[in-house]
């Protein structure tokens, strides 16, 4: 059973820093594309960024020179080094693998960024 976990989430001052984390369980990992999303109160959850097998990356706009995902293919780890964070990010921020055995999602952790 597969199984993400995210760590990392809290609250920050308007441009402060944090790092998120998801650690993936019982899946092929390396084989997986992993991606972070993110859903703000009363919106619809956008994608942040994602990183594929071979390490190549995609960031939507907004975050682009801000954030960076990496992967650890041998602690099946994905982070996101999320930096100058600003009031409008403030989400529930959540790990996505999609792999071999399917799509799976973690449960989500909070990022509140106070102005």
């Amino acid at each position: 059973q597969v199984q993400l976990v995210e760590s990392g989430g809290g609250l920050v001052q308007a441009g402060g820093s944090l790092r998120l984390s998801c650690l993936a369980s019982g899946s092929d990992f390396a084989f997986s594309v992993m991606r972070w999303w993110r859903q703000a109160p009363g919106k619809q959850r956008e994608l942040v960024a994602f990183i594929a097998l071979g390490g190549a990356t995609y960031y939507r706009d907004s975050v682009k020179g801000r954030f960076t995902i990496s992967r650890d293919n041998a602690k099946n780890t994905v982070s996101l080094q999320m930096n100058s964070l600003q009031p409008e990010e403030k989400a529930v921020y959540y790990c996505n693998e999609e792999g071999p055995t399917g799509s799976h999602w973690g449960q989500g952790t909070q990022v509140t960024v106070s102005s």
